[in-house]
Order: structure tokens, then sequence, then C-alpha cells
């Protein structure tokens, strides 16, 4: 069936981005203050209608993403796809969040010399560079502190510098940015996959392609975008041999977003497993040599921004901010309110008790698969999307475009169909969790649990029906060569590998 075809579901999708690009216009996060009077607010029947056509546009793109993965496309089908669906997003305003506005003006702070690590946006001239992206900041914002690098801060000042802080440009600018993340993405999705012997459009339809990806790195430019393709780089330096280089392309992420460092552990899991000489040598350079080279890499960067080492002491601050997507905080707060009505205790040293536990446990779950990586049992690479995916699930805050962190490393070596499968029902969830404006209603999470619970029984009908079956993506079409194209595994045997009681095996799933 045409529809069902890959050409299909590529026109279907850019019809789907397309409508969320034009809902997004008149209900996405519109400038407080626009002076040439193309992202204005047209009312809320105006709103309300085109947020119903962002919707639904964004229901046409998951599902033609699915259905994309199930057809036979090549590598380069799924880029001409990529762009089919990246193009509706570059004119939009911004979407699914206001952060972006944040980020134009502390770029103006950075050219005014305030002190983005101290102040907030507030101290702008409403009137000079930046006062119109300060207006649109959320409240919270406002009067806090960048919890950002300063690689990202130069680059957002660029951006504020060469477009005079005036909004449409300056967001435009900030989308360019985008865009050369997006690419970075793609480039380090493909050669990643390379040096693991998986498919790179596997690879690229769940770490590029994904709708979750698009709508919050194109449309609402997070610079979770850059640190990923930044961190990706890094990685496929590292694993050709090039770990020095690699360590210091993490330390780049590293002044983007803090989360990057993270890959730097398993860099030098990677030195230790190419190390000689004495062990004592070999554990020396594993643990000092990626870490002192993303130091210097970090400590240069932030010498030359001239923006000071203020970003040490502000990782913390999007922790003052309780998101329902974070286990811990939300097990924290209940049970800090339930000892307030019990024993009039207070609430909130409770609650930073169990975000301090949860931390802790993504902490040991990273030395855990460190560990198990260093003795050859899981991939370095594939252990760092795991730790990531870890992290997010036991941060004290949780955004969904956060599970893109690790899902980019997964996306290009995961060999678990449980993680995978995970992976792409959480990304088929979390694009319904935000309102174009950025906002987080209730009916958001009951679109969630719903594209959640339709996502994971279509999972499990695919299986059902063939056990052998690969989860979408992993099919490969006869003319086109890619790594999927090695002989075909033998056939499950009619029991399951776990005790032979006859239920479906899902050892297909990758």
């Amino acid at each position: 069936m045409w529809a069902l075809s890959a050409v299909g579901c590529r026109r279907a999708g850019a019809a789907g981005s397309l409508a969320v690009a034009a809902g997004g216009w008149f209900s996405g996060k519109l400038p407080a203050h626009d002076p040439w009077s193309l992202w204005t607010d047209h009312g809320s029947a105006t709103r309300t209608a085109a947020a119903v056509v962002a919707y639904a546009g964004l229901t046409v793109l998951v599902v033609a993403w699915w259905q994309y993965g199930r057809s036979a496309a090549s590598v380069r089908d799924t880029l001409v796809t990529l762009v089919w669906w990246t193009v509706p997003f570059l004119l939009a305003p911004p979407l699914y969040s206001a952060d972006v506005y944040s980020y134009i003006a502390q770029g103006a702070m950075v050219l005014e010399g305030h002190d983005v690590y101290t102040v907030g946006p507030s101290v702008l001239d409403p009137a000079g560079i930046g006062g119109d992206a300060a207006a649109s900041v959320g409240n919270h914002w406002r009067d806090t502190p960048a919890p950002y690098g300063p690689l990202f801060l130069l680059l957002s000042a660029a951006v504020a510098g060469a477009t005079g802080g005036t909004i449409v440009p300056a967001v435009l600018g900030m989308r360019l940015i985008a865009l050369g993340s997006l690419a970075l993405i793609v480039w380090g999705l493909r050669r990643l996959a390379r040096e693991h012997g998986r498919s790179e459009r596997r690879a690229l339809w769940l770490g590029a392609l994904n709708p979750l990806l698009l709508i919050h790195v194109i449309g609402g430019m997070h610079n979770d975008g850059l640190m990923i393709g930044l961190m990706l780089g890094g990685l496929v330096l590292a694993l050709r041999g090039r770990r020095a280089a690699g360590s210091a392309l993490v330390g780049l992420a590293m002044m983007v977003k803090s989360p990057a460092a993270m890959a730097l552990l398993f860099i030098g899991v990677l030195v230790h497993a190419s190390a000689t000489g004495p062990r004592i040598r070999r554990w020396a350079k594993a643990l000092l040599a990626p870490g002192l080279i993303a130091c210097a890499v970090a400590g240069a960067a932030t010498v030359l921004s001239g923006t000071g080492f203020g970003w040490l002491r502000t990782q913390s601050v999007a922790a003052n901010i309780h998101t329902a997507l974070s286990v811990p905080s939300d097990l924290g707060l209940g049970l800090g309110e339930l000892l307030r009505l019990l024993v009039g205790a207070d609430p909130e040293p409770v609650k930073s008790a169990v975000q301090t536990l949860g931390l802790t446990a993504a902490l040991a779950l990273t030395a855990l698969l460190a560990r198990r990586a260093m003795r050859g049992a899981v991939a370095p690479a594939h252990a760092l999307g795991l730790s990531l995916l870890g992290l997010v699930a036991l941060s004290p805050m949780v955004q969904p475009w956060y599970l893109l962190w690790g899902m980019a490393v997964v996306a290009a070596t995961a060999h678990d169909g449980r993680v995978t499968a995970s992976l792409i029902v959480l990304s088929a969830a979390l694009v319904y969790e935000t309102h174009p404006t950025g906002a987080t209603p209730p009916y958001g999470f009951v679109l969630a649990a719903i594209a959640a619970v339709l996502g994971t029984l279509a999972i499990r009908r695919t299986s059902a029906v063939a056990p052998g079956v690969h989860l979408p993506s992993q099919r490969t079409p006869a003319h086109c060569p890619d790594q999927d194209d090695a002989p075909p595994a033998p056939a499950p045997a009619p029991q399951n590998a776990r005790g032979g009681n006859g239920s479906t095996s899902h050892r297909g799933l990758h």
C-alpha cells in the first residue's frame, strides 16, 4: 500500500510537521513583543484552534515515524525524510518551550558585561539589546543565573550581537545553531553505529528522525542537541583511537551542558583497555587523562570567554523546579507531605533527601555499568547511553527532551530489545506531555499515557504476529546494502528461552 511505503510516510510526516509548525505559529511560545509583528497573539479562540491543529499534526508525525521505521528505507532515504520533516520548523516561532528567549537574553547579558552566573535576564534594559527576549522569559527564569557553559553563552552572544537582539532574527539565529546540532548528531549516529556493527538507518530513525528530537531540538531549539552532537563526536573519536581529541570534544560538550561529563568515565574505560605498562599506570591514565584533557579545554574556554567560572556553582539551579516527570521529586514530595500531615514535619528536607538518594542510585548504576564495560560485558558507549538514561530517570528535575541524552547513544549501540522498545514508546508518549506554549497541562499526561499504552500494544502485537521480526527501522531492503545485510539468524525455537512455557519470545527485538 502506497500510504504505508517509505515515500508515503515521508509525505505524511512532512504534512504533520507542517501542521505542528502552522499551529505553533499561533499557539507556540510567542514573544511578549515582536517589532516585526510576525509572531503576535490573535486571541484565545485562535490559540485553542491552532493548538488542536498542532496536536493533530503531531499525531500524524508520530504515526508516520512509527510506520516509516517499518518500511524498507535506505540510509539515503532516511536522510531525505529527515530534511522533509525538518524544513517546516525552520521559520516557526519557538515551540514547546520558552528557553530560547533565555538563551538570547543571556547572550545579550554577556555582550553588556553582566555576570550571567550571578543575576538573571531581568537586569537587561527593556529598551536595549535583549530586552524583548528578557520580557519573554518565563517568570521563574527572569532572576535565575545561567546553568550553561561558556561555549554556549558565546554562541548566544554571537547571535544576540549579529541580530541586535531583535526577536525574529535572533530566534532564527538560534535555530541555525539547532540545525548545526542536528547535523552533528546525524554524523555521530552514523559513525557510532558503524563502530558497533549496527544499522545506520536504525540509529538515524530512533536517534535523529525521532519526533521528540524534532520538536524539542529544532522546534524548541534546546541546547541539549548541541551537547549531544559534541558528545557523540567525542565518543566516535575515542573509539577510533583518538582518545585525547575525543576527550577534548567532550570537554566542549561540557561547556554547553554538564551531563556530557559522564562520557569521560567511559572514554577512560577505552583508555584502560588500550594502555600498556604497570597496572597502576594503566589505572592512572584511565582515571585521570580524559578528565584532565577535558578540564583543560573547559578552563581554556572559560578564560577565553571572559564569563568566569561561575558555571561551577549554578549547575543545580534547575533542580529548584519541580517537574512531574522526576520520580525522586514526586516520591520525596509525596512522602514529605505525608509526614507533614502525620507529625507536622517540614516536607522540604524529606524531598531533598529522596532526591539525593536518587542521584546516589544513578551514580551507583553508572559505576556498575563502567565496571561491566571494563570487564567486556557491555560496550563502553552503550554503557554510557544506559548511564545517561539512568541519570535522567533518577534526577531531581526531568524534562521530556532529557531522554534524548542517552537515547542518541543507545540508538547506535543497542542490542537489548526491551531498552529499544521502551525508548520507542517513551518517544511517542513524551511528545504529548508539553503544550506548544511550553506549558504542561494535565491533559498532556493523559495523552502521553494513551500514546504509551497504544505504543506498547503495537510492539507486542508486532512481536506476537511474527516473533522473529525486528523492531521498526531494523528491516533491510534487498536493494540497499547496510550493516543489517548479514545472513539471517536461525528462527527461534517454539519454546520460550526462559523455560519453555510456550509464550512468545522477544529475542528478535533489538
